[in-house]
């Protein structure tokens, strides 16, 4: 088997086989062949036609075993149901490397998906790396390959540059490469990944990182898989200053309806993967020319600790269609200070202290724009520079264009919105490694991720004898769901305090220890949302009462739940405190374990109003999502109202992560609903909580 790098195989074979190439210029599977040589490709084209002797010019084979030399790369333009016969004589023939164009498997269902599961075998078996299937070819620009079946590459000339793209939409390839272009952007590859049965995005990321032509990496995605690689390889480009930037699809509640927690509903598909992103460096998007105007934004700079933006302009409308989406996405955008304001009042330049510093009535001149520019750069009150220039970047760009691209950034990131269509402006730009942008949206857009924008984080210390403990327990517990009861005792071990409670399994039995008024809940494995069931009856004051009410729960739950299994009645002491929060933990199918936290209550999935990491997290990790849940601000202080133990409410959050480490036992799903966090320096308490097991 051959031995050449994987990397070269696929972007710089020196031999390609075309199985399936076709003589008729009108046919896709005649592309690849045309398109090879006419963009420079300067290795060996092999086609193979059971029926020709010649294609446009090159000698062509029956099969793969007919070629007298070795073969780098096998491009696959078979039908469906040969393209195993193929993949076989690739194996004979030891070619390290095949895409595979053909499609008929895993997107058309079970029986397509099964044909594709006995590609990756033979591949295996032979040591054949696979692309696709299901994909519409590799592009590379440096060194030239034009592997493909896109008619986009019809045209004479596509520019090189450092923008790498990695699709998991063939057709998408096409229209990444005709918008970029369009907007002067170069490429170093362009990959479609298809079906990803072997060869998948992260693997392509992590190869890209090492690729000398490529300085930042573009994903559009409509999935994640294999996610652990994905994040390796994203890890790396952040530590070689390469720039992951993912536009993805996919917003979807798939799976949310078999969820058992309220944490399952709330942190859905779209949700996970933004944490996922954050957590290993990556910036996603929501507009596509972001891509292409991201990149340019972020060289050379890493993410900053604060993100305060100036914004200057020209056109006082043009900059308020940005900056209205700032203030929607909350980026924080600052005035000038009284500092800035005075040192260009020493040079007869007025500008007002408001956030938007419009130089209209200040006059449209080359001197006035570039001072304050400057002045504005060189202050330490702000972290970025959004420069947003009207009618004078079509008409005279010397007056605000030149300023911009010849100004001294101090190291800031420099934007610039222009609101008239300035192809020349944007050259201009461009040439100066400013990031032009042609649209609000996109400029919006870079900006919040820009804010977003985080270091990978790092893995938090484990707590040895919590986990232990914690573990132990799980082990003794049957089945995979666990009463209100054993969560909460699970949930002790990790650190994080429940509420004096008592089980009994008769209405007129005494709760013993629990002091008056109290609560009475159903208490059953099988029952996660006991108010939806009639199980709970609040702030019982006597035992008589208490009576009562257990009798009535069991009833109303008896009809309406005739299955469950009954494990009696939970008695708990009624908590009050300042805030009711829900910290919940789940592990999500494609990118692993994450926590959450937000509003507790019964209406937490409605409000939609939480934070959320993989994990485990840090108590750093835990105080920060502390403060971006809008609705706990009222135990922060605000307003002057009471603060809450905001410290213990974080502890509670990075315990519950630590779930993510049980041993023995693969915990799902958990939360605890509501907390109850009291004033500072009281604690918190659980009052609920749910654990689901998996199979193991």
């Amino acid at each position: 088997m051959s031995v050449l790098p994987l990397a070269q195989a696929l972007f710089a074979p020196k031999s390609v086989a075309l199985i399936g190439a076709s003589g008729d210029a009108k046919k896709n599977t005649s592309r690849p062949q045309r398109y090879l040589r006419k963009h420079g490709y300067t290795g060996r084209i092999i086609p193979v036609n059971p029926g020709r002797t010649e294609i446009f010019g090159e000698k062509t084979y029956p099969d793969l075993q007919s070629v007298p030399d070795a073969i780098d790369h096998a491009f696959i333009m078979v039908p469906a149901d040969a393209v195993g016969a193929a993949l076989e004589q690739c194996v004979a023939k030891q070619v390290p490397a095949a895409t595979i164009y053909s499609d008929g498997f895993a997107e058309t269902g079970e029986a397509g998906r099964g044909k594709q599961e006995e590609l990756l075998k033979i591949a295996r078996a032979g040591g054949v790396r696979l692309v696709g299937p299901n994909c519409i070819g590799i592009i590379s620009i440096q060194p030239s390959l034009a592997l493909s079946v896109l008619a986009v590459l019809e045209m004479d000339n596509i520019r090189h540059g450092p923008f790498a793209i990695v699709s998991q939409s063939g057709s998408m390839i096409g229209a990444l490469l005709s918008r970029g272009l369009g907007r002067g952007a170069g490429f170093s590859k362009l990959i479609s990944v298809g079906n990803e049965v072997d060869i998948g995005v992260g693997e392509l990321t992590d190869m890209l990182v090492d690729d000398p032509h490529t300085g930042a990496i573009l994903l559009f995605l409509e999935t994640l898989r294999d996610a652990d690689r994905l994040a390796h390889a994203a890890r790396r480009a952040y530590a070689a200053n390469k720039p992951v930037v993912v536009y993805k699809l996919g917003r979807s509640g798939l799976g949310q309806d078999l969820a058992a927690s309220h944490t399952g509903a709330m942190a859905g598909a779209d949700e996970v993967a933004d944490a996922f992103f954050r957590a290993h460096g990556m910036l996603r998007v929501d507009n596509l020319e972001t891509l292409f105007e991201l990149p340019t934004l972020l060289a050379g700079h890493k993410p900053a600790l604060r993100h305060r933006i100036s914004v200057m302009t020209t056109t006082g409308g043009g900059a308020a269609t940005v900056v209205d989406r700032l203030g929607v996405f909350g980026v924080e955008v600052v005035p000038p200070t009284e500092t800035v304001v005075n040192n260009l009042a020493r040079k007869n330049i007025t500008i007002p202290r408001t956030r938007l510093t419009d130089l209209t009535l200040a006059g449209a001149r080359k001197e006035i724009y570039s001072a304050v520019l400057d002045e504005l750069l060189a202050s330490d009150h702000n972290d970025l520079v959004l420069a947003v220039v009207g009618s004078s970047a079509a008409l005279h760009p010397q007056i605000a264009i030149k300023p911009i691209a010849e100004a001294d950034s101090h190291g800031k990131p420099l934007a610039s919105f222009l609101g008239p269509q300035a192809e020349t402006s944007l050259g201009l730009l461009a040439a100066a490694g400013v990031a032009g942008f042609r649209t609000p949206e996109s400029c919006a857009d870079a900006l919040r991720a820009w804010r977003d924008w985080a270091a990978p984080v790092e893995m938090p210390d484990a707590n040895p004898q919590a986990i232990s403990a914690a573990s132990a327990l799980v082990k003794a517990l049957p089945g995979t769901q666990v009463n209100e009861y054993d969560a909460c005792r699970i949930f002790a071990t990790l650190g994080i305090a429940h509420a004096p409670t008592a089980v009994i399994t008769k209405p007129d039995q005494r709760a013993e220890g629990v002091a008056f008024p109290v609560v009475a809940k159903i208490l059953s494995p099988d029952i996660a949302h006991k108010t939806d069931a009639g199980g709970v009856v609040l702030d019982i004051g006597d035992a008589v009462a208490l009576e009562t009410a257990a009798g009535q729960i069991l009833a109303r739950v008896k009809a309406s739940q005739p299955a469950a299994h009954i494990n009696g009645i939970l008695v708990q002491r009624m908590e009050k405190g300042l805030a009711e929060a829900i910290v919940g933990f789940r592990r999500d199918p494609q990118v692993g374990p994450v926590v959450v936290l937000g509003i507790g209550g019964v209406l937490a999935e409605i409000y939609k109003d939480f934070a959320i990491r993989l994990a485990p997290v840090s108590i750093d990790t835990a105080r920060a999502m502390v403060g971006e849940v809008r609705g706990l601000a009222m135990i922060r202080g605000y307003r002057g109202l009471p603060r809450g133990d905001c410290e213990a409410l974080a502890q509670a959050v990075a315990a519950m992560s630590q779930l993510a480490l049980l041993e023995g036992r693969t915990v799902t799903e958990a939360e605890i609903n509501p907390l109850i966090v009291k004033p500072e320096g009281e604690g918190v308490v659980a009052v609920d909580g749910l654990i689901v097991f998996g199979d193991n």
